[in-house]
């Protein structure tokens, strides 16, 4: 069992920044592949970014590429999703979520774990 917690979220300009911390607890952190997603009221939770176990590779969503960066702690159990050039349509609240296997995993129902949400909301 994996417990994930994300904290970061908040109220932030368009053009500015944010970084999104999620905090494992339980099983080994380091076995586990780890992915972002966000879901705006309407809409469908969709990907944003993965990162592989070591934290070697990642992926990411065109919509974010370039501007949002996913990396990770395994000796603080933390994975960060940075964001820079936020922009009003990245609005949402933001998941972590875990999954036990090797490489990326860029589907909702590929990972086991999921964290509460944290909302991020830009103005314009």
């Amino acid at each position: 069992q994996v417990q994930l917690v994300e904290s970061g979220g908040g109220l932030e300009q368009a053009g500015g920044s944010l970084r999104l911390s999620c905090a494992a607890s339980g099983r080994s952190f380091s076995s586990h592949g780890m992915g972002w997603f966000r879901q705006a009221p309407g809409k469908e939770r969709e990907f944003v970014a993965a990162i592989s176990r070591s934290g070697v590779s990642t992926y990411y969503a065109d919509s974010v590429k370039g501007r949002f960066t996913t990396s990770r702690d395994n000796a603080k159990n933390t994975v960060y999703l940075q964001m820079n050039s936020l922009k009003p349509e990245d609005t949402a609240a933001y998941y972590c979520a875990a999954v036990p296997a090797a490489g990326l995993h860029v589907t909702a129902n590929e990972y086991t774990y999921w964290g509460q949400g944290t909302q991020v909301t830009v103005s314009s």
